[in-house]
């Protein structure tokens, strides 16, 4: 089957992918972070968009000093621009902020200025990573709902299987219409990680009639351990590490698979729905 890829139509908004999970620990913020990297790397204009409304910490990940955030653009105090970081490689940084859950008290002026902005994020770049929170909270999943690509991040672990299954089957209940694709990170193997893959796979397509694309699997790495304690991301601080290849080829593999827009409202009008 032929993937439509994103770039073939230059002219159209960017393509928007969300990174969850069902539970949180499971690496999702460090895989959205190094992704962003390495898509940025392919020569593509990226925004990284902390979307964990409570515990954002992009910032902290990257190193990055942001004395501003979501929540200040929200209020109408900064503008995207004013709050944008550059991080490596070229990726636009958007830290994320609590404030983000009055969108449903702004007033009609403020809705639409905010909008208005949101808009543009798409209009400059290809592509738009959104770090969500963990779990199947409403704003979590208003996230997922709006994206062309929803990544699914899960471990081996029995509890994270299964919170992932419960992203998955919220999704389907809702009919989201993008893609789904699973990582398995944390595998003590790649055979383990493939057989969390098919398990999961299996029974969406069974229970659910859900399509799960394989996305790939990320093995246990101590590079990645000395990279978060350096505060550096693995792809640079270790390039050659099995975890960045295995990265670097999992973001191959997102961007090409990457889906057509699914209706022609943008991301963010259709995020804003879910809020005003």
């Amino acid at each position: 089957m032929h993937l439509p890829d994103y770039r073939d139509n230059e002219n159209s908004d960017a393509i928007v992918l969300a990174i969850t999970s069902g539970k949180g620990g499971v690496g999702k913020t460090n895989i959205a972070a190094n992704l962003s990297v390495c898509m940025a790397a392919a020569n593509q204009r990226v925004i990284l968009m902390d979307a964990d409304l409570g515990l954002g910490n992009l910032d902290v990940l990257m190193n990055i000093q942001s004395r501003y955030n979501l929540s200040h653009v929200v209020s109408g105090e900064r503008s995207f621009e004013e709050i944008t970081q550059i991080g490596p490689n070229g990726v636009e940084v958007l830290c994320g902020g609590s404030g983000i859950e009055t969108l449903a008290n702004l007033g009609k002026f403020q809705r639409q200025r905010l909008l208005e902005e949101m808009q543009a994020l798409e209009d400059r770049s290809d592509l738009i990573l959104i770090d969500t929170g963990a779990g199947i909270h409403s704003t979590v999943i208003a996230f997922c709902l709006a994206a062309d690509h929803t990544l699914v991040v899960t471990t081996p672990e029995p509890t994270a299987i299964t919170d992932a299954y419960a992203m998955i089957k919220v999704l389907a209940a809702k009919n989201y219409t993008g893609r789904i694709s699973l990582l398995v990170n944390m595998a003590s193997s790649l055979m383990e990680g493939k057989k969390v893959y098919r398990q999961i796979a299996d029974v969406a397509s069974r229970f659910l009639n859900m399509g799960v694309y394989e996305a790939g699997v990320l093995c246990r790495d101590e590079n990645l351990v000395q990279a978060v304690r350096r505060r550096e991301l693995v792809v640079q601080a270790f390039p050659k590490a099995n975890i960045s290849k295995a990265l670097a080829a999992i973001s191959n593999r997102l961007t090409k698979r990457a889906n057509i827009r699914t209706g022609d409202d943008g991301f963010f009008r259709k995020v804003a729905n879910w809020f005003f």
